[in-house]
């Protein structure tokens, strides 16, 4: 089934009933406006901060913009991109795009012009839906992009080289075009983080949209009385497709354009929130303000909040031990996934396993899940491997790049990346992404065993450990420090701190500085390397 028809069902179903609501506290803090509801306004002055949608204008605003596309020459498996912050539009566009059976393709809001001039020539795009905040960078290339035939703006002061998608829509019928789609038609292109270079396009079908929809149900169990709150960017995988069990439970959504902890907690308590999804360093920043009395949990009505999950990312169990003594009532859930296996939850922990913190759990709804030498072979329990993963959200293949997708697609099986290992309960535990890998004297050092023991250390907010050059060794493990706000820590007592660890898994160096993530909070190291990398360091230097 199209995940299209889903929404047509809660249309016909929930018509009435609130679908996404959009909450901007930002907007709310500069105008110092009052909290308060707003009914649905089809054109919503400037100003207001809270805007809200129900299932049957969500569904007729998607056929608006497929009887567009449509009309204005979008065919079948013709590719159309979205530019846009997160917003109350965001979706409706998607599944319009959909509707008119073309393959929609979500482009990261970070992107630079050069970045987005390369993802829509890769991706073949025809087409491209951006908002305000993208004009500027769309000034610079519009001109060079000659296989965009339509481009349309969403937003108020309309540039001249765009054209209006709300009052071109506006005119357009809100019936479902009559597109027939398949399970295996083509539906949705991301692109992969580009923390390893220029991003790859990674193309997926109705039925990899259909299996997320499933899995994320099947681990976290929506209702209709659920209402998930959506922080995380929709142009990737994880958020949307966390979003997706709502989808299948016609359960309402909010999308808070914001993390700052107190609007995080505001809007959980005022709009009743059941589920949200946290990236670490959120979850990281939510604890140190209520131990720095910056938010007081009394202030707020949390009692419907039934689960926080976490994915994208390793999680330190340090950082759910402390959840914990602060929301003990929570269920909590580790969701593993990457853009290649339609986002989360081919591996999960399961709201059961709390016990079992640290491990990314065992292979999901509908997933399989093994871990390989280099010949493919499983490797014997214990031992750490590459994880590959095998299920119906498994991507198509990297478009365009044959070779590409040859590497990583074997027998249905998808090669991860991920070095893991597997214990005598059947829980997979990360070790660390294979290219981080340290190689140190001949020793393999994983990186993120190193990270999650320096963030118990009551100073340290974030840390990265990367590989520096060693004429001797041929690399160290170089430490990256983010301390908290007002903390101070040296080098020494970083060292001091590390002595329980194994004498070569010990940071050869100590660098104090901010840890980039990306969006989906994944540390940046290319980043890093770039930045540290080109150091030699001689063994004089370095800490022995």
């Amino acid at each position: 089934m199209p995940i299209t028809d889903i929404l047509a069902r809660n249309a016909q179903l929930y018509g009435n009933e609130l679908a996404l609501t959009e909450i901007n506290l930002d907007l709310q803090e500069r105008h110092n406006v009052i909290w308060k509801e707003y009914e649905l306004i089809e054109n919503n002055p400037a100003g207001e901060y809270r805007r809200s949608m129900t299932w049957r204008v969500f569904d007729e605003k998607a056929n608006r913009l497929a009887n567009l596309l449509i009309k204005r020459g979008i065919r079948k498996g013709d590719k159309v991109a979205i530019l846009l912050m997160n917003c109350l539009e965001w979706l409706p566009i998607y599944f319009g795009i959909l509707k008119a059976g073309a393959v929609a393709v979500p482009l990261n809001f970070r992107y630079t012009a050069e970045e987005i001039k390369y993802c829509l020539d890769l991706s073949d795009t025809i087409a491209l839906i951006f908002g305000p905040e993208f004009i500027g960078r769309l000034e610079t290339i519009y001109d060079q992009i000659p296989n965009i035939k339509l481009l349309l703006y969403e937003g108020e002061g309309r540039p001249s080289f765009a054209e209006s998608y709300d009052r071109l829509t506006s005119c357009c019928s809100s019936e479902a075009p009559n597109i027939e789609l398949s399970d295996d038609d083509d539906a949705a292109i991301y692109f992969s983080s580009g923390t390893t270079g220029f991003p790859k396009a990674i193309l997926h079908t109705h039925r990899s949209l259909m299996s997320a929809c499933e899995t994320e149900r099947a681990h976290h169990g929506q209702t209709r009385e659920d209402n998930f709150l959506c922080i995380p960017p929709l142009y990737h995988t994880g958020a949307k497709m966390h979003w997706f069990g709502s989808l299948l439970a016609g359960s309402k959504a909010v999308l808070l354009r914001g993390i700052k902890p107190e609007w995080i907690l505001k809007t959980v308590s005022e709009e009743k929130i059941t589920i949200v999804w946290l990236l670490v360093p959120w979850a990281q920043d939510i604890l140190d303000a209520i131990e720095r009395g910056d938010v007081k949990l009394e202030d707020y009505d949390l009692s419907q909040w039934r689960l926080m999950h976490i994915g994208a990312q390793p999680v330190p169990p340090s950082l759910i031990r402390r959840w914990k003594q602060y929301f003990p009532h929570h269920q909590y859930d580790t969701n593993y996934g990457l853009s290649e296996s339609t986002g989360p939850g081919c591996v999960h922990l399961g709201v059961e396993n709390i016990h079992k913190v640290g491990a990314i759990g065992k292979p999901g709804y509908n997933w399989e899940a093994k871990i390989v030498d280099e010949n493919l072979n499983p490797v014997p329990q214990g031992e750490v491997g590459e994880l590959a993963v095998k299920g119906p959200g498994v991507m198509k293949c990297y478009y365009k790049e044959p070779k590409a997708t040859e590497a990583v697609l074997k027998d249905g099986w998808l090669l991860t990346g991920d070095m893991a290992r597997m214990d005598e309960d059947g829980f997979i535990y990360l070790v660390d992404r294979k290219k981080d890998v340290i190689i140190s004297g001949g020793e393999n050092i994983y990186p993120v065993q190193i990270e999650d023991f320096l963030r118990t250390h009551n100073a340290i907010k974030d840390a990265a450990v990367i590989g520096l050059p060693h004429e001797r060794l041929g690399e160290i493990a170089a430490a990256i420090i983010e301390l908290k706000p007002g903390a101070a820590c040296t080098e020494e007592e970083i060292m001091e701190f590390c002595k329980p660890l194994p004498r070569y898994k010990r940071p050869r160096k100590i660098i104090f500085d901010k840890v980039p993530r990306n969006p989906t909070g994944k540390i940046e190291k290319p980043r890093l390397r770039e930045k540290y990398g080109a150091q030699r360091l001689v063994e004089a230097q370095t800490v022995s």
